[in-house]
């Protein structure tokens, strides 16, 4: 999850599966958006999608998918370092409790490895 108005640099990246411009802040989505497009049960995803209404503030959504089969599938991007703090675990609850609502339940995380 990320702020809506961040203003940390961002790679763009123009991908098949990706509708508009892929744009990923950090590693992780950089990586995660590459095997996306690799992945032959996804047939196109979104990233940094607004979760809108959120009580917590304006966030987005690391990447919003859809799978061959119509399924939705919702993966935000963490480093293991911030798993433990607060505010991330709050904010990850935020997300996950969002796409529930709306009747998605492949919701997970990203970590990057050790």
């Amino acid at each position: 999850m990320r702020r809506k108005k961040i203003k940390d640099r961002c790679q763009k990246q123009s991908l098949g599966k990706c509708q508009g411009v892929c744009k990923t802040y950090d590693a992780i989505q950089t990586a995660y958006a590459k095997k996306l497009q690799e992945r032959e049960d996804i047939s196109e995803f979104r990233c940094n999608v607004l979760l809108e209404g959120l009580t917590e503030g304006e966030y987005t959504s690391d990447f919003v998918c859809v799978k061959n089969d119509g399924d939705i599938m919702v993966r935000e991007c963490v480093w293991r370092r911030n798993l433990t703090k607060p505010k991330t675990a709050k904010l990850l609850d935020a997300s996950r409790n969002y796409w529930m609502k709306r009747n998605v339940t492949d919701w997970g995380l990203v970590i990057d490895e050790e």
